[in-house]
């Protein structure tokens, strides 16, 4: 009864627009764990025991708390649900990115570039990845995501359904533009059906956890920052390209404003990356959208 409980909460949440990929999977989960013990409904003992399974106090407050709101939908038709207390406080304070030097952009392409060619075009698969990902900010997942129908006409890319559910158009530099094209030039070199336009070894979209892997050790190759307590993520590299190029103080708060529509913790993190810039200022951090030599050139990360 709990896990068709469970069933019809995650349907009914998908239908309104979340995509709640982890979230099933661990709600799933618990449900199978509560059906073990004989349990038909939320029993607050039995959450609190399944969280507690957990590795670190972050990961069983957020297993509790995925549970509190399912226990709370589901005791709105049956008061037999029991809706647990979050015993486990545990403040989750995002780490700082990366901010990754042009030259150090550069020297992770080359790295990829000097990747082995495992399958046809791998080097220039993740070469063009990373500086798409630097010169756009596209998150990893849209960029996995990306097909060849969203190469629209004058250098502009649909990203299509991602974060929130919300779409946009991206236009990229005309160095992008070339270096983009030269790929898709390559890549019509293969006999394959499948029309992602960044392709695995099996001719399919790349799992992110192949390209993290990669990823590592394109940045052994390229030598960035070795003996880093925390490594570079390729996600950081997103704060190379134009979101972090801002032209005045006033759109700052214009961008805090937007930042806080998704919560205070986006707001607070955006406001530590700007008053921890290298410079320590954030004069230094922010770059003026209209002065051409920081602009996101594929050029000036390739070279």
């Amino acid at each position: 009864m709990l896990v068709a409980d469970v069933d019809r909460y995650i349907s009914l949440r998908q239908a309104l627009g979340f995509k709640l990929r982890d979230i099933s999977r661990t709600l799933r989960a618990f449900a199978r764990f509560a059906a073990d013990r004989g349990d038909t409904h939320v029993r607050a003992s039995t959450a609190v025991d399944w969280a507690t399974q957990a590795i670190s106090p972050h990961a069983r407050h957020v297993r509790l708390q995925n549970v509190v709101h399912l226990a709370r939908f589901l005791r709105a038709e049956n008061p037999a649900h029991e809706v647990p207390h979050n015993v486990f406080h545990a403040s989750m304070r995002r780490p700082l990115p990366y901010i990754y030097a042009p030259e150090e952009v550069a020297q992770l392409i080359r790295a990829a570039n000097g990747l082995r060619e495992t399958y046809p075009l791998r080097h220039l698969v993740y070469a063009t990845m990373l500086g798409l990902i630097a010169s756009t900010g596209l998150r990893l997942s849209e960029a996995l995501d990306l097909r060849l129908h969203d190469m629209l006409p004058g250098g502009v890319l649909q990203i299509r359904r991602t974060k929130f559910g919300k779409s946009r158009l991206v236009q990229l530099h005309p160095t992008a533009v070339n270096a983009l094209a030269q790929y898709l030039e390559a890549r019509r070199g293969l006999a394959v059906a499948d029309d992602h336009v960044f392709l695995s070894a099996g001719s399919k979209r790349i799992a992110s956890s192949t390209v993290h892997y990669t990823f590592g050790r394109i940045r052994q190759l390229s030598g960035i920052a070795p003996t880093r307590r925390r490594a570079p993520r390729i996600h950081d590299l997103r704060h190379n390209s134009e979101p972090r190029i801002i032209p005045s103080t006033t759109s700052i708060v214009v961008d805090m404003r937007r930042r806080c529509s998704t919560g205070l913790r986006s707001a607070a993190h955006f406001l530590d990356i700007i008053l921890t810039s290298p410079s320590g200022n954030p004069s230094g951090f922010l770059r003026r959208r209209h002065d051409d030599t920081h602009s996101p050139r594929w050029n000036n990360l390739s070279r």
